[in-house]
């Protein structure tokens, strides 16, 4: 039996994701309306107030050359219009459909340049902004992004309530990446419709370029206003990573044709203890 104020399943999110992603997304299931209701119920918990004057920051891949007396033209910063969310000219991100605006802005200068992706080289002008009056926005930030599995059965409410709240956190700290399908924002596009009607001004969230890094987008563009300009050159990136399983070795099988081998490695020895370069034919599966 369902519990009243409570989420159906600890995959309530996924289910709810699946339908409006690649099914329906404006007459929703009976299932995907009480999800919805649910997590309005539970944002009122993960209420935050930003307070009038809170900076920001927004970044843009632009520039603008400016003309000095001795130098002669030198980059400055892009023009003040570039810097805002043009009304007639909103494309689609996490929390907005394609022709609705929203003003997307981060909480210090390297998240903000980081979330629009520059190469090395480019030039980057990071406007600072100031909110105009006290705002409430749902906290997204607070829940550990990790996976939750329960496979056995149903877990209580409380922790369903927060295996849903991981995954809502994580599909809004997802990078949006140029190429994305653009269906693929549905669920986050109308998860914000709903805080919106419920009251809301914005939702803060976490970024994939920094664990502890901030972002924030408001509903209403013209809450928070730029005052200040800068210049930046992006000199290099750094990326921290690991490989997190064994190599996949590359073979041609009996047909000619490439395979992607699985290596199983059954050695146990010392630490140090060196491996082979390439395993035997008995240690390799095809992947797939």
């Amino acid at each position: 039996m369902d519990e009243p104020n409570a989420f159906a399943s600890w995959r309530s999110y996924w289910h709810f994701r699946r339908e409006v992603a690649s099914r329906r997304r404006y007459l929703l299931s009976d299932e995907s309306k009480a999800f919805l209701a649910e997590l309005a119920r539970t944002a009122a918990s993960r209420a935050r107030r930003l307070p009038e004057g809170r900076q920001f920051c927004r970044a843009q891949v632009a520039h603008k050359d400016r003309e000095d007396p001795d130098a002669g033209p030198l980059p400055g910063p892009a023009p003040l219009d570039r810097m805002m969310p043009r009304p007639d000219a909103a494309s689609d991100g996490r929390a907005n459909p394609e022709g609705i605006p929203r003003l997307y802005m981060a909480g210090d200068r390297h998240t903000a340049i980081a979330e629009v992706r520059p190469w090395i080289g480019s030039l980057v002008t990071v406007a600072f902004l100031k909110t105009l009056r006290d705002l409430r926005v749902v906290d997204c930030r607070e829940t550990e992004v990790k996976p939750h599995w329960f496979l056995d059965e149903e877990p209580s409410p409380a922790e369903r309530e927060e295996a849903v709240w991981a995954e809502v956190a994580a599909a809004f700290r997802e990078p949006v990446l140029r190429g994305d399908d653009r269906a693929g924002y549905a669920p986050t596009q109308v998860i914000a419709e709903l805080f919106q009607q419920h009251g809301f001004d914005g939702i803060a969230y976490g970024s994939g370029f920094g664990d502890k890094a901030v972002n924030v987008v408001l509903f209403d563009t013209t809450a928070a206003e730029m005052f200040a300009c800068e210049i930046h050159e992006v000199r290099g990136v750094k990326l921290d990573h690991e490989t997190i399983d064994n190599p996949f070795p590359i073979r041609r099988n009996e047909d000619g044709e490439l395979v992607m081998f699985r290596t199983v490695i059954d050695i146990i020895g010392p630490v140090g203890t060196p491996l082979p370069d390439v395993p035997n034919d008995d240690e390799e599966k095809p992947e797939g």
